[in-house]
């Protein structure tokens, strides 16, 4: 299938998309310069503005191989078009990651898209829609550690610095967490095509309690130590240090009193 199947009011990109790429560029500038009076609200909106975006682009990835893979039904329901209030609910898209992220800097995933399985053929087919969303935020994440792996840091505004490395874990958080062979989640779409029907049928009902369940188990001490011991090594794998994404999350919630030691490191 092809783009052809769709019209062309039904790709075109959202204005809400539009605003809040918007309200990224601008607070990312006014991060970069030291422009906004006080950096922990300019750094909240950018990092709040790009992980949206990074939802947009994940549920789209997975409409974009859903409609290439034979279900043009995604057009019409305006998956294609990035808007973050067309993905499910707007609760579930958009208040609920950003709840998770202010409650314990977690980037879950959000909103959904409805896939027609009936109209694609193929095992393979199922599962590339199902990785394709997980997959963007692994590209995200790659983007956002890109300065820090390639050593090109140098005349970045330590604010600037801070919020990256925050977003970057983020965006690491979402790829592994979606990845994770729950029902519910990615990763269990991923392999669901090549369980048995008897299986599928049985894990059927807990599928809409997926992401809770994994997100209570993540309050767990023990569970989130080792989640985030996990996320760190990726991190520092990539040049970004356990104290650079702590500042950024320190800054992130600007409306606590900042922790001193993250605006005197180097």
């Amino acid at each position: 299938m092809t783009t052809a199947t769709t019209r062309h009011d039904e790709r075109r990109i959202s204005p809400v998309f539009l605003g809040i790429l918007a309200v990224m560029a601008v607070t990312g500038w006014a991060t970069w310069t030291g422009f906004a009076a006080r950096p922990g609200v300019a750094v909240f909106l950018f990092v709040t503005a790009a992980w949206i975006i990074s939802l947009c682009l994940h549920e789209y990835a997975h409409a974009r191989t859903a409609l290439h893979s034979g279900d043009i039904t995604v057009g019409a329901k305006g998956y294609l078009t990035l808007n973050p209030l067309r993905y499910t609910h707007a609760a579930l898209s958009i208040v609920l990651p950003v709840l998770f992220v202010i409650m314990g800097g977690i980037g879950l995933p959000g909103g959904a898209v409805f896939i027609e399985h009936s109209r694609i053929r193929g095992r393979w087919r199922h599962s590339l829609i199902s990785a394709a969303g997980p997959l963007t935020n692994v590209l995200f994440a790659a983007v956002c550690t890109a300065p820090f792996w390639l050593h090109a840091l140098d005349g970045v505004p330590l604010e600037f610095r801070y919020a990256l490395a925050f977003l970057a874990l983020l965006q690491v958080t979402a790829a592994l967490l979606n990845f994770l062979p729950v029902p519910g989640l990615d990763g269990y779409g991923v392999i669901e095509p090549w369980l048995s029907y008897n299986i599928k049928r049985q894990l059927a009902p807990y599928a809409p309690f997926g992401l809770l369940f994994v997100f209570a188990l993540l309050w767990l001490p023990s569970l989130n130590q080792a989640f985030f011991d996990l996320i760190h090594s990726v991190l520092q794998a990539l040049g970004i240090s356990e104290d650079e994404t702590y500042c950024g999350y320190d800054l992130f919630r600007f409306w606590r009193e900042s922790d001193p030691y993250c605006t005197l490191s180097p």
